[in-house]
């Protein structure tokens, strides 16, 4: 029949808006700043980067492999690599952005970056009160800016953040793993080859004359 959906809806406004005065649920806005409604888990805003630890520079898990750089479909990253480098997370010397910059007003929060990187180093903020008088230097965000804590990424993503910690861990524990497995074979061959070279040296020599016999 023709105009049921418009009763539908017109059904669905009067229910709400007499529910309002009974049922808080019901209520479709809020006293917006001093009321605020909890972002859902997967909500996603602008990147920033993690670091692990109390320092923001040691502990940074970026390490400057410019594959976010390159993928960005509006290029609003730009990193430049550090000359020497810092243990990563699991102990191995790597490169360090000397500087990460991201333009948001650029940005798309196309969440591409957070998808390309091997290092769990750049996830999605949920901050969105970002507004600026200025729209260019204002809205550059350095890496000062964009560094926070590990800590705080698991507030905002509490699910995901357990699972990237996860993820890390058992990485870690597999490399130590094939680390220490390494080490025992590298021991196990220095002991066979000692072990050959021992047999060598007291094993006669073909071309060596009998031993003397004792007359009896």
């Amino acid at each position: 029949m023709i105009g049921t959906g418009i009763l539908k809806g017109m059904a669905v406004t009067a229910r709400n808006f007499v529910g309002s005065y009974f049922e808080k649920d019901r209520l479709i806005t809020v006293q917006y700043p001093e009321e605020r409604v909890p972002l859902p888990e997967n909500y996603r805003n602008f990147p920033f980067l993690i670091y692990d630890g109390n320092d923001s520079h040691a502990g940074l898990r970026c390490v400057a492999c410019k594959i976010c750089e390159k993928e960005c479909p509006p290029q609003c990253i730009y990193i430049v690599k550090s000359d020497d480098k810092k243990p990563d997370y699991m102990g191995k010397p790597q490169f360090y952005a000397k500087l990460f910059d991201i333009d948001i007003s650029v940005c798309m929060s196309c969440q591409i970056c957070v998808e390309v990187c091997p290092f769990e180093a750049i996830k999605m903020d949920k901050e969105f009160e970002l507004s600026q008088r200025e729209r260019f230097n204002h809205l550059l965000l350095r890496k000062n800016d964009l560094a926070k804590s590990n800590e705080y990424y698991h507030r905002i993503h509490p699910v995901e953040a357990a699972s990237v910690d996860k993820g890390l861990a058992d990485a870690a524990a597999a490399a130590e793993a094939k680390k220490k497995a390494a080490a025992e074979a590298a021991a196990k061959a220095a002991a066979a080859k000692a072990a050959v070279a021992k047999a060598t040296e007291t094993k006669p020599s073909p071309d060596a004359p009998p031993p003397s016999q004792a007359p009896s």
